[in-house]
């Protein structure tokens, strides 16, 4: 075997992060490992490229037959290891090349050769299929063509282990394709990768082989062709998964939500929306399926006053008719959002989860023109009871708690008062298949008390399993609504692609 890892033991104090892993990877194969939040993926990842030092864990693992001690970073890359992590380390006011070199920058009488530097950035763009300019400064970049500098980087200096951490988690669609379809590239030329990932069906489409990780263990090691999606998310959260998003019966009340022959338009008077016609109905989870672009997100920001467009049509709410110019205002109409981006738009992460919880209702805790903190604080604890937020306590920061508990913290703060309309917008993104569980469940007990839930989401098979009544859009027209007995993929993609 090429890499080996043996009986890898890591303690943090009194907490056992790593327990006899062991495990071994095949040359120049896509080798993945998943595993639910706190599973131990990251600290092996820490210990294989030298972030974690020989001498603070027991085991050992080598390469080639050879063990290796790492004491640093630099000494994993010696031995042409390269890690891409979720945080990319670019610099954005510097171009692609010079990112692409950095630190390594070839030289000639101990000058920096630009001339050089930017033919090899170019022969190395050109290796990896990439349009993209090398005098193009990185902040000038989306985030899916900086994954891409990032691997360029890792191939200018001969790596020959390629670890990524959860590479597509802010990548579209399309950009997640194309990098999946690079490491394949990357395969056939005797690059060995392993690959950390929520996302199993990238996992099942590229990988050979696939090692899942339990509470610090190893459960298993196996080919991909092997298992199955839910075979791999009954051995990630330890239980059998007969229904993975066991989709709970609820009792459908009255209309809550009518959208009717609403049309909408940016200032540059680009359509976004034509006569689009939407309801949900108080208890019922209402889906809508479609690719990026296609106006879902748009819909769910004008129904929270969180647009720019100029709208026509109409919005009723338990029979008032509505459109509410600023979230404040939907707010107070009894609208919740969960919002598709949590670390930009949905948290305050440098604050605790106090704040957090409590931001979108202060006025009910103000007496008297001053805060009332305590109550504050019980309410946060109430829902960390509740919902079961992994903190030590209420004051923690909320950057600081996983993405999972992270939603958590986004639900909590729309509990002071039952919404009447939830919307959520991809509610799971980023999230573990065991936080994945708890968010569902969540929007079932928002559902069971009388809220009517419209959600986005670019997982088919979530949609599927939570959802009521599922409505497709393309090019901001509805094409289709199905009923749950209804429910296909092929259909919803024939009608998502716009295919007559």
């Amino acid at each position: 075997m090429y890499l080996q890892i043996k009986n890898i033991n890591k303690f943090y104090g009194n907490t056992h992060a790593l327990s006899n892993v062991s495990f071994d990877v095949r040359k120049g194969t896509i080798h993945a490992i998943c595993g639910e939040n706190g599973a131990g993926k990251s600290t092996l990842i820490k210990i294989l490229c030298g972030l974690i030092p020989h001498g603070q864990y027991e085991g050992s693992f080598t390469i080639d037959g050879v063990e290796k001690k790492f004491f640093t970073i630099n000494d994993s890359r010696k031995s042409r290891i390269a890690v891409i992590a979720q945080e990319l380390a670019l610099v954005p006011e510097m171009t692609v090349a010079e990112n692409i070199f950095l630190g390594n920058e070839p030289r000639k009488n101990f000058i920096v050769d630009k001339d050089k530097m930017y033919d090899l950035a170019s022969q190395a763009m050109l290796q990896l299929q990439c349009d993209i300019g090398t005098h193009t400064q990185v902040k000038e970049l989306g985030i899916g063509k900086q994954q891409m500098i990032e691997i360029a980087k890792a191939i200018s200096k001969n790596a020959e282990i390629l670890i990524l951490d959860e590479p597509t988690a802010a990548l579209t669609e399309q950009e997640s394709t194309t990098l999946l379809n690079l490491l394949l590239q990357l395969k056939d030329k005797g690059v060995t990768c392993i690959l950390i990932s929520h996302k199993l069906k990238e996992i099942l489409k590229v990988s050979d082989d696939i090692t899942v990780l339990r509470d610090g263990s190893t459960v298993c090691t196996m080919k991909i062709s092997e298992t199955t999606e839910i075979d791999l998310v009954a051995k990630m959260v330890g239980r059998t998964m007969v229904d993975f998003f066991s989709k709970e019966k609820i009792d459908i009340g009255k209309e809550v939500l009518q959208i009717k022959n609403l049309s909408s338009t940016l200032r540059n008077k680009k359509v976004m929306h034509s006569n689009v016609n939407v309801n949900v109905h108080a208890g019922e989870i209402v889906g809508i399926a479609g690719l990026m672009g296609s106006g879902r997100t748009e819909l769910l920001q004008i129904l929270f006053g969180a647009h720019e467009f100029i709208v026509d049509g109409s919005i009723v709410l338990n029979g008032d008719k509505i459109l509410p110019q600023n979230p404040q205002q939907a707010i107070e109409k009894g609208i919740a959002l969960i919002t598709e981006d949590r670390k930009q738009y949905g948290l305050f992460l440098e604050n605790d989860i106090v704040f957090n919880s409590t931001i979108a209702f202060l006025k009910s805790f103000t007496a008297n023109n001053l805060m009332q903190k305590k109550e504050m604080e019980s309410y946060a604890n109430e829902n960390i009871q509740q919902l079961r937020i992994k903190t030590n306590d209420a004051a923690t920061k909320t950057g600081s708690l996983s993405g999972g508990n992270q939603q958590k913290v986004v639900f909590s703060k729309w509990m002071k008062k039952l919404p009447h309309l939830l919307l959520a917008d991809e509610p799971t993104r980023g999230i573990d298949v065991g936080g994945k569980a708890e968010i569902y469940k969540e929007i079932y007990r928002l559902a069971r008390q009388g809220t009517a839930v419209l959600v986005v989401s670019s997982d088919l098979l979530e949609l599927i399993g939570i959802c009521d009544r599922m409505y497709v859009m393309a090019n901001g027209e509805i094409k289709v609504c199905l009923n749950r007995n209804e429910f296909d993929e092929k259909i919803i993609l024939k009608h998502a692609l716009n295919i007559s």
